[in-house]
């Protein structure tokens, strides 16, 4: 199977994971293995967690930060729009991010032709890269080679580009399998945020009835178009969000948290703060608050340690605390941040520490044992990635763990081979890991499912010829990563569902949705996007897939369901022709579907002069 978009999969595809060689990620070559037979778990034990590779270098783009790219590097592009964290190997973007259409997101992990590296390039969407293994001990951010992986964080990368395939294989031998084992149990922003309720003008709000003007029957109405309205750093910024809480969608960037209504994208209120947003989790509290991380300063000495909890309801701030600082790469780590019931995790190279998103009170910190969660997956499961020391810093062992959100304590544990470490969380219930093996352009990638117990359920195989292109958002830092927030993936009980990468250049790019059964790893079906278009699955609706079908030239995308059983895709809100070229312009956009509506929200903003800025677009909303 091809990569994600952002990220190159690890040579090997899903199943068992293989060895990569180190440099630039370049994709596997082969058709897919067999998975080997998944074994039965063992008692739960303490996990230890490390972030998959360093993602693989993008090229330089002119923006500050870099996302991380899924497993597969896409076609190049400019960093996704989810400002996720590439790894400090860059991947090759991915392959969906060929026009700056609205899913310009970072890639996933099957991003195929390379993409821009570090700084965010201008707005054209770019892949994910995977962030590299983090954590103590095998974990370490700088296990290979630092002055290296250093040097690339600040200068260029070349990335070469590639497709990957999955390849499950069997030939690691009965240790190489990952088992399930008993866990074993493991410690204030200066400057103050103001709110504005704002005067309901919607600051930067288009409203141009021209925006209708070319409607056809059938097709769904431009609801709103939102301008920029924050004055954004030299360089751009990166796009926190969207998240929609009752009639309200709010989003952050910069200095700034706005919210907007979702009827007519009018500005209800805004809410200043005293510096950078650097990581915000997926997942927002039942009754709509979050909780984000803020620079401890504005000076290029700021370390990614203030936590805010604001309601996104209103825009008003609560808690605010400073997580300390444990281990000697913490200072150079954004916050992995989830959210799952009334817990938030804050999760980095050296330590972990969780709150409750009501009170700020501390749920859990530090385990000080052999093994320390560093990255989180959240929603109805609190999903962690455990990193555990180890003398071989090249052989990494890490570890999978589901955590009791309101103590902290590991339910169970699935250990890992060895070398192999987590990439993504695609799916928390039904739980499904991207792993990846390597850190150069010998990068292996595989894909497990696991049961609620924590053993091994599949691990997910393809035809030789299949390439994928997830593509995986996540503020970027050279050793933080998010384990959530893909498109291009989706899950039910029992099938996932996955997109492939574009099969074709131009106007005639069209792509498949392919289903594996969770319970064997094979492929179930595969369903043929529209004629001329592109399509990726955002989640599940109704018990069907639901799915993003990507515009092309003079043709509007839409949202679309598509049957648990194959087939055709159905359009249910097809968005206008006219508007087609706006809605390509999205830098790797975020697509969000509620209540009958759509949503568009560019990854990552910036401009060359301030008349641009002023005029660059943000969001859009379609509906009837």
């Amino acid at each position: 199977m091809t990569q994600p978009p952002g990220q190159q999969p690890p040579q090997g595809g899903f199943g068992a994971p293989q060895e990569p060689p180190h440099g630039v990620p370049q994709p596997p070559q082969g058709p897919p293995q067999t998975p080997p037979p998944p074994q039965a778990p063992a008692a739960p034990p303490t996990p230890p967690p490390t972030q998959p590779g360093y993602g693989y270098p993008q090229q330089p783009g002119p923006y500050d930060k870099p996302q991380q790219p899924g497993p597969y590097g896409q076609q190049p592009q400019q960093p996704g729009p989810y400002g996720q964290q590439p790894g400090p190997y860059n991947q090759q973007p991915g392959p969906y991010n060929q026009q700056p259409g609205p899913y310009g997101q970072q890639p996933g992990p099957y991003g195929q032709q390379p993409q821009a590296g570090y700084g965010f390039p201008p707005q054209q969407p770019g892949a994910p890269v995977p962030p590299g293994p983090n954590g103590p001990g095998g974990g370490s951010p700088f296990k290979r080679k630092p002055a290296v992986i250093i040097g690339a964080a600040v200068a260029a990368l070349l990335v070469i580009g590639g497709g990957v395939y999955f390849a499950t294989s069997g030939g690691d031998g009965d240790d190489d399998k990952p088992v399930a084992k008993k866990s074993e149990q493991a410690a204030k922003p200066s400057g103050s945020a103001s709110v504005d309720q704002g005067d309901g003008n919607g600051t930067g709000r288009e409203e141009d009835d021209d925006l209708n003007s070319g409607r056809k029957d059938g097709e769904a109405k431009v609801l709103w178009l939102q301008k920029n309205d924050v004055d954004l750093p030299r360089n751009g910024a990166t796009v926190y969000g969207p998240w929609i809480v009752g009639d309200t969608i709010v989003k952050g960037m910069y200095r700034t948290v706005s919210g907007y209504s979702v009827a007519d994208g009018k500005q209800t209120w805004t809410l200043k703060l005293p510096a950078d947003i650097c990581s915000a989790p997926e997942q927002t509290t039942a009754d709509g608050k979050i909780v984000i991380a803020i620079k401890n300063g504005t000076t290029d000495k700021a370390d990614c340690s203030a936590l805010q909890q604001i309601d996104l309801n209103t825009g008003k701030t609560g808690w605010k605390k400073e997580v300390k600082q444990s281990g000697l790469f913490d200072m150079m780590s954004d916050l992995s941040m989830a959210i799952s019931g009334d817990t938030v995790t804050a999760g980095r190279t050296g330590t972990s520490n969780a709150y409750r998103v009501s009170d700020g009170k501390e749920v859990f910190g530090k385990r000080g044992g052999n093994c320390e969660p560093y990255a989180f997956a959240g929603g109805p499961k609190l999903i962690a990635a455990v990193n555990c020391r180890t003398d071989d810093f090249d052989n990494p062992q890490q570890e999978v763990e589901e955590i009791d959100p309101g103590t902290g304590k590991a339910k169970w544990t699935y250990k890992l081979p060895r070398g192999w470490e987590v990439d993504k969380v695609y799916s928390v219930s039904p739980l499904i890991v991207s792993l990846t093996k390597g850190d150069s352009d010998d990068k292996k990638w595989s894909v497990i499912a696991l049961r609620e117990n924590g053993s091994l359920r599949s691990k997910l195989s393809s035809d030789k010829d299949d390439k994928f292109a997830p593509e995986c958002g996540g503020g970027f830092s050279i050793f933080g990563q998010q384990l959530q927030d893909c498109t291009g993936v989706a899950a039910d009980a029992n099938t996932f569902y996955m997109s492939t990468s574009d099969d074709s250049g131009g106007s005639a790019r069209t792509n498949k949705v392919v289903a594996f059964n969770l319970n064997t790893g094979k492929t179930k079906w595969k369903a043929d996007a529209p004629a001329e278009k592109t399509m990726k699955p955002l989640g599940m609706e109704g018990g069907n897939v639901l799915l993003y079908v990507e515009g092309g030239y003079s043709k509007g995308g839409g949202i679309a369901t598509l049957s648990p059983a194959g087939g055709s895709p159905k359009m249910v809100l097809k968005h206008p022709d006219s508007t087609s070229e706006i809605e390509r312009s999205f830098y790797n956009p975020k697509i969000r579907y509620a209540d009958g509506r759509s949503f568009i929200t560019s990854g990552r903003v910036s401009a060359s002069n301030d008349k641009e800025e002023l005029e660059t677009k943000t969001m859009m909303a379609f509906g009837d």
